[in-house]
């Protein structure tokens, strides 16, 4: 049965979005001032260290090269120079960056207060459904994005930050460009992760069936791929890296709308 919220007048509904929305926006704003405080540990400790020679997946990789004969493997062993060529550019990309982190960080508390928002307006069984959804939303994003740190940026930062045309051209990156390269990946891995839970609203909104999933998969290939060259370096490696997680994702939405689907048919029987 539907909450007495949802019989609320057209104002009064537009009342209790602005209050979620503050609530939201206050979330993000409050981890990004943490974020400014603390911006040793978000530049020096995570923003920067993925360029190093010491970081987690850098060692790992060269590890991998090492056990199997591949030096190439190793990534990220020469250094170069970031710059900041703007009086205020260090200033600038201090306060973006701190708010990048407040929506990344503050995700989940965002979706959730969308999702009490809209709860008032679903059916008992619909609410406690949907709290799962809420739930897998935030993990695959969070995933998402821990991909996209992890994987993504260190073959992004090697390839573009050693890339060279000619040795008299020496790389000196700027600091825009580095945090550009960074949050890009992150978030549009992050991002690209709910593609589960879109496919699973399309299925409950009967706009996807399992059926036209399937049909569609070879075409879905050519856009995961697409997709994959987007938000990658342009080397074979990193793309398979990308698409072959997103696949998996789209054969698990295909497996998400077959439920929708039969658990609408078991409640709608045809006569």
């Amino acid at each position: 049965m539907v909450t007495k919220e949802a019989d609320m007048s057209f104002l009064e509904h537009l009342e209790e979005l602005r209050w979620h929305l503050l609530r939201a926006i206050s979330a993000i704003i409050i981890i990004a001032i943490v974020a400014f405080i603390f911006h040793e540990i978000v530049f020096d400790k995570i923003i920067l260290a993925p360029k190093n020679s010491d970081f987690f997946t850098n060692r790992m990789l060269c590890l991998l090269g090492q056990s199997v004969n591949i030096p190439k493997l190793c990534i990220n062993t020469t250094t170069f120079q970031i710059i900041s060529i703007k009086m205020a550019g260090q200033f600038t990309m201090h306060i973006t960056t701190s708010i990048v982190v407040g929506l990344i960080v503050g995700f989940p508390y965002v979706f959730w207060e969308f999702w009490r928002f809209l709860k008032p307006a679903l059916y008992e069984k619909e609410a406690t459904h949907s709290r799962g959804a809420v739930f897998i939303s935030s993990f695959l994003f969070l995933i998402g994005v821990l991909f996209g740190y992890f994987v993504i940026a260190p073959l992004s930062i090697h390839f573009l930050g050693s890339y060279s045309v000619s040795e008299q051209v020496a790389n000196q990156i700027n600091l825009k460009s580095y945090i550009g390269t960074i949050t890009s990946v992150t978030l549009a891995a992050g991002l690209t992760f709910e593609l589960p839970v879109l496919i699973y609203f399309l299925s409950k909104a009967g706009l996807v069936t399992p059926e036209f999933l399937k049909k569609y998969r070879r075409h879905s290939i050519i856009v995961i791929l697409i997709l994959a060259a987007t938000i990658t370096p342009p080397d074979i490696f990193s793309l398979i890296l990308v698409t072959f997680p997103l696949l998996i994702l789209y054969e698990a939405g295909i497996i998400i709308s077959r439920k929708i689907v039969n658990k609408s048919s078991t409640k709608n029987p045809k006569n």
